[in-house]
């Protein structure tokens, strides 16, 4: 059993390694004294970061996909909620097709989702704008906020809300006052995932972004610049750091959710 769980731990650092320490050349390269990516670093400087932090065209990117994500975050959560409740707390007729169902824009390729997009909206005749960029993430950002509201609400002490409605609160106010603060941790992980699947879309973005430019345009049309490559590189580096952190952060809310509730069904 030994062996077998230090074999275990040998493949799990390979794992790791294999997946994070290319990433990790990302912020090494953006210190990098030279517009070139190789070895050995010719010195450290921080000068691509403050030549990040003057471009105006960087500021509007991101204040664009801002925007976009928060969008995206905030209608995505609002739909989940109501449809997370009822696949958790009723028996829905074909409730487990209707999940699959929601969940195919996983499954398709973006490339294939982005164009269909666009076609459906040019048929519509709906201008393309980062409005148009917002709704085709909410169709991505819907499952991962689903996903996470479902896990908050599956073993969901209905015997409150009972309790509240037995009260005399009405539905709403019960939804409100009893459902929605113990909901709450899984609530905001959904609003933070479903921001950073937005914020980090490139594919869909491209196709229905029109004249607009979010963080992810930028950087690709910055690509074609060897001496913005540097720059570049220091942004990567900055959306790497805060992807990192919304995520952890939104997974720890989550579990704290689980582990609350997992202490009061043994409370009980």
């Amino acid at each position: 059993m030994r062996g077998r769980g230090s074999g275990l731990f040998v493949y799990a650092i390979f794992y790791l390694a294999f997946l994070y320490v290319p990433v990790m050349f990302l912020p090494l390269f953006s210190f990098n004294d030279s517009m070139f990516i190789a070895f050995p670093l010719r010195g450290f400087t921080a000068a691509w970061y403050r030549q990040l932090w003057a471009d105006a065209a960087v500021a509007q990117a991101l204040f664009n996909s801002l925007k976009v994500g928060a969008v995206a975050a905030l209608v995505s959560t609002m739909l989940a909620i109501p449809a997370a409740k009822a696949l958790t707390r009723y028996k829905v007729p074909g409730g487990g097709s209707m999940l699959a169902f929601v969940n195919l824009p996983l499954f398709i390729p973006e490339i294939v989702l982005g164009i269909s997009l666009l076609i459906l909206l040019n048929m519509a005749a709906i201008p393309l704008s980062l409005l148009t960029v917002a709704l085709g993430h909410i169709v991505i950002c819907v499952p991962f906020a689903l996903t996470v509201l479902v896990s908050r609400f599956e073993g969901f002490d209905r015997s409150l809300e009972e309790a509240s409605l037995d009260l005399g609160e009405s539905g709403w106010m019960t939804f409100w006052r009893v459902t929605f603060p113990l909901a709450l941790p899984g609530i905001v992980a959904s609003l933070l995932l479903s921001f950073m699947v937005s914020f980090d879309d490139f594919l869909i973005a491209y196709f229905l972004a029109g004249s607009d430019v979010t963080l992810p345009i930028y950087i690709w049309g910055q690509l074609r610049f060897p001496y913005k490559l540097p720059s570049v590189l220091a942004l990567g580096a900055l959306i790497l750091l805060a992807s990192t952190v919304l995520v952890v952060f939104a997974e720890w809310l989550r579990s704290r959710g689980l582990e609350h509730r997992k202490h009061r069904m043994v409370g009980a």
